[in-house]
């Protein structure tokens, strides 16, 4: 597997965790095949407030021999139900990295959207055989719009044409 998030979407499909790729990685996977893509250095997955979910998803993390990270701090041990309600609580977010070639955020926010909006009207794409959970292209624009961080102000300007291309593609899929 050449794509860096392929092994940790195997090791969360195995594990039943539910997730939406959203962020910039996600509106990748709208972009045709062999064009080019929009620079993003990590995956950012997009989790129900469910601690037994969230624990899954840590030990998936394990799975693929990353590390964990909650802000600056590795995730402390236990990394069990009440560690999750307390990340939960706070809706902190959790990383798993491997190297320099792997960062992928657990984030249980999508500014603008709740879990379970997102889940209903998510996007199936295969990765090297792996099938991957993706936002709506909508979806991922309309919270980066919300967001108002100047990150991704920046983003949808830069990319505006492109966007709004591939918007109209997927609302006629």
């Amino acid at each position: 597997m050449t794509d860096p998030f392929a092994p940790l979407a195997v090791a969360l499909a195995n594990r039943a965790v539910r997730y939406v790729l959203i962020g910039v990685s996600g509106a990748n996977l709208y972009a045709p095949p062999g064009g080019a893509g929009f620079v993003t250095d990590d995956f950012d997955l997009f989790l129900p407030l469910d601690p037994e979910n969230l624990t899954q998803a840590w030990a998936a993390g394990d799975d693929v021999h990353g590390e964990l990270w909650l802000t600056d701090e590795p995730l402390d041990h236990p990394r069990d139900r009440w560690l999750a309600e307390r990340v939960i609580d706070r809706r902190a977010v959790t990383r798993v990295t491997r190297g320099s070639d792997l960062k992928i955020d657990f984030t249980l926010v999508m500014k603008g959207f709740d879990f379970e909006t997102v889940w209903k009207e998510r996007r199936a794409f295969r990765v090297e055989g792996v099938t991957i959970p993706t936002a709506r292209l909508l979806h991922i624009v309309t919270s980066k719009q919300a967001a108002g961080r100047p990150k991704d102000s920046l983003f949808l300007a830069t990319h505006k044409d492109a966007l709004e291309q591939l918007l109209k593609k997927e609302t006629l899929d």
